[in-house]
């Protein structure tokens, strides 16, 4: 089938079995475009929460449908590619953080939202980019802290808040790889141009950031933002968003250079239309959790939204 065919099929399906399309910011162009929602993990999984669907199809990686799926325990819950996964996530089993703690008794967990189930379900709180620094705050200042599993946030999250908290060694290795020396080099290159990024990024590429936050802060700044022209320094997906809110705004990114990629999740681009089709058709590959490991991973999800709430994060 054409791409039209395509698009044509997934919405009668999603029509006929009353689906909600949910695409993360990295999707690919087409599946945003079909979305119902486009959004960070956790906004998505938040979002399927306020609508009837029987069944929802998460385009994005397995960990972001598992927390969709751990939030509507009883809906269907699809991932159009099953192997859709994250080096994150994959840095961290459950096991591994089971072993982690036992060095360190006392200490409360603080994983990154960007984790499995079995790890969250190790964890007593989680967060997420853009709460983090709110939350970690918030806790007392003696509290000890080993945090999941992304050092590069949470090296991020200690320099902001003066906190040692404990780091997993864990890294998105799309965000990692980004180099402050080529950062530099667009900034020489474009000196109108503030550079915005993303603060699973590596200290040095943090450091020479004029705007960190979020992806969805990274939007606000640039909506807000009276600069036609941003450097930007995260996955090359949340472009697709960017020109659409943006029309009359430049955005430069460091895979702008000829012949490089190292601005894009492979992972995240796993998911194509025909996946997208033949998951709709056929209701699989179905993500599946224990009650229990809903439960137990769900307590800490449940704890960040009081918090945020709470704090006047959230509503």
């Amino acid at each position: 089938m054409t791409s039209e065919e395509y698009r044509k099929e997934i919405l009668r399906l999603k029509k006929e079995k009353n689906a909600v399309i949910l695409g993360h910011y990295y999707q690919i162009e087409e599946i945003q475009a079909l979305s119902d929602y486009v959004g960070d993990s956790l906004a998505l999984a938040q979002e399927a929460q306020r609508t009837d669907a029987d069944i929802i199809v998460f385009c994005g990686v397995h960990f972001m449908a598992e927390t969709a799926k751990i939030l509507n325990p009883s809906r269907k819950v699809l991932l159009p590619d099953v192997n859709a996964s994250c080096s994150l996530a994959e840095s961290c089993t459950g096991a591994d953080l089971r072993e982690f703690k036992k060095q360190y008794p006392g200490y409360m967990v603080v994983s990154y939202v960007n984790c499995s189930a079995e790890v969250k379900a190790e964890s007593d709180l989680i967060c997420t980019s853009g709460n983090a620094e709110k939350l970690i705050n918030s806790l007392p200042s003696d509290q000890k802290i080993i945090f999941s599993p992304d050092k590069n946030l949470g090296g991020y999250i200690n320099r902001q808040t003066g906190r040692e908290m404990v780091l997993w060694n864990g890294v998105c290795t799309v965000h990692d790889a980004l180099e402050a020396e080529s950062i530099l080099k667009l900034k020489q290159q474009n000196p109108d141009a503030p550079v915005i990024a993303h603060p699973e990024c590596n200290a040095a590429v943090l450091a020479v950031s004029d705007f960190i936050g979020s992806t969805k802060a990274m939007l606000n700044y640039i909506a807000k933002s009276d600069k036609k022209r941003f450097i930007v320094v995260t996955e090359a997906g949340i472009l697709y968003e960017m020109k659409k809110s943006n029309p009359d705004k430049e955005f430069i990114t460091v895979s702008n250079e000829e012949g490089c990629s190292c601005a894009e999740c492979s992972y995240m681009k796993m998911n194509t239309l025909e996946k997208l089709y033949k998951c709709l058709r056929d209701e699989t590959p179905e993500i599946t959790l224990s009650a229990d490991m809903i439960e137990r991973a769900a307590k800490p999800i449940v704890r960040m939204l009081d918090m945020s709430r709470e704090l006047g994060i959230i509503k």
